[in-house]
């Protein structure tokens, strides 16, 4: 019944995109991300003083100050390009149009043109589109949401294209990797990296609280307890406007942390690898947020951070708990001296929060074979040759040769944790994680802002991952 539920939701999304992709009218035209975007204006109908109404025509802004676009289908498309729909806003958005440029500039089959979505819009913008067969030629998927996509249809094979290229895999990635793109036999996605939750400190402050660097330049905490004597030193000199450590209180980055503490704690699967069971440890789980609610109750964590990778880079924070993508960004912030370490060991075992981004295929009709093709040859590109690139913005690039090589050896700070590919904990391979993942976060978010306390607050995300199962 949730299933059918939520395909009845898809399809009336589905009709919401081709009423707005047959209203629009005038256009204006904005420069992003090394792109033309060109958004266009829709007529809304006013009333006058009396009464009667008169259409007026009157511009929305699509693009954003990120360079992202609200409405993907309002964008001036070139039909000699293959259109990509990318959801990279952050810091590492630029590395991947730089990967695109270079692509393009390499004289290929047929080259590609992005468009930047919302992060938080991104899926369900990819699903009705597909469902309209109005969707991208290529698009971004995290491995934990392709399991969804494939059981939906919005995404189809690539094994037939990569035969046709010569393509083997797996004499460039990881049995993992590949494992994490496969099913029923078919590989559905090109891996691209891992990106992992990782811990990032400014020396400056460091060295004004008396906290020393150890021999590998990284910070010596092995337990909770080292992790609180570290947070107690900055919080001796951080001033009444900054914060010991860098973190939103709600969202995805107090999640994180949260996953890697229970797990680190020794907690079980969060379900069956089959996805119809729940096995979550509520015990330890409740632990985990206990632990995570005491960095704000000890004000450790300033309150009203809304972006603490933006917080981070003004100065004001000694610690900043964010993914691997914010190194690309904070290496080009002025006067920002700072380390990133992998995130440390503060429980029983060494583990962390990860996922991966790969390149996928979206279903669409309109698209003849060998659009097919060039667009699968684009992602072996982007993801091989690109993947140097790519390690730019911090994340772990997925390709074996790229980590390899000597430049990427070279980058700095990289090598310092790649070993968090090892300790990752993933989700399992199920297709209703995304549901369950939004009804974690919201439920822990409750916990974070006071709304309640660790336990009720378990209850209730344990209620969400049942409510989500098959």
């Amino acid at each position: 019944m949730r299933r059918s539920k939520k395909w009845m939701a898809a399809l009336g999304a589905a009709a919401l995109v081709m009423s707005a992709m047959s209203g629009c009218a005038g256009s204006t035209s904005t420069q992003t991300a090394g792109s033309t975007q060109e958004t266009k204006g829709t007529q809304d109908s006013k009333k006058t003083a009396s009464g009667e109404t008169s259409a007026a025509a009157e511009e929305t802004k699509n693009v954003n100050d990120d360079g992202t676009v609200n409405n993907p289908e309002k964008v001036a498309v070139d039909a000699n390009k293959l259109v990509m729909w990318s959801l990279f806003s952050g810091g590492d958005g630029g590395f991947m149009s730089k990967m695109i440029e270079d692509y393009n500039g390499a004289s290929p089959a047929k080259q590609v043109q992005s468009i930047m979505l919302v992060w938080a819009d991104y899926y369900t913008k990819l699903q009705t589109a597909v469902a309209a067969d109005k969707g991208p030629d290529i698009g971004v998927s995290h491995a934990s949401s392709l399991p969804q996509l494939v059981e939906d249809g919005v995404v189809q094979p690539i094994t037939p294209y990569l035969n046709e290229l010569g393509i083997d895999l797996s004499q460039h990635y990881s049995q993992a990797s590949i494992d994490a793109v496969t099913f029923d036999g078919e590989v559905y996605a090109v891996p691209l990296d891992t990106h992992a939750e990782i811990m990032y400190f400014n020396k400056n402050i460091l060295e004004q609280a008396g906290v020393a660097l150890n021999g590998s330049g990284g910070v010596d905490i092995n337990s909770a307890d080292d992790f609180y004597a570290v947070c107690e030193k900055i919080k001796s000199v951080i001033p009444a406007d900054g914060s010991v450590i860098s973190l939103t209180s709600n969202g995805d980055d107090p999640y994180r942390l949260w996953w890697a503490s229970y797990f680190q704690m020794g907690g079980t699967p969060i379900v069956s690898d089959d996805g119809k069971k729940v096995t979550l440890d509520k015990e330890k789980a409740v632990k985990a947020a206990e632990f995570v609610k005491g960095l704000y109750d000890k004000g450790y964590i300033k309150e009203g951070i809304d972006d603490h990778q933006k917080f981070f880079q003004s100065g004001k924070a000694g610690i900043c708990i964010g993914g691997t993508w914010a190194v690309g960004a904070f290496e080009q912030t002025d006067n920002l001296n700072f380390i990133p370490v992998p995130f440390p060991k503060l429980f029983d075992t060494d583990n962390c929060w990860a996922d991966s981004h790969t390149f996928i295929l979206p279903t669409k009709k309109a698209r003849n074979e060998a659009d097919s093709r060039a667009a699968v040859e684009f992602m072996v590109s982007a993801s091989m040759k690109g993947g140097l690139t790519w390690a730019g913005s911090g994340q772990i690039p997925a390709c074996k040769e790229v980590l390899a090589s000597e430049e990427y050896k070279a980058l700095p700070y990289r090598s310092s944790y790649m070993s968090e590919v090892e300790k990752a904990i993933l989700p399992a391979k199920v297709s209703t994680f995304n549901g369950m993942k939004k009804g974690m976060i919201d439920s822990l978010d409750t916990i974070w802002t006071g709304k309640g306390d660790a336990k009720s607050g378990i209850d209730t995300l344990y209620d969400e991952l049942e409510s989500n199962l098959p």
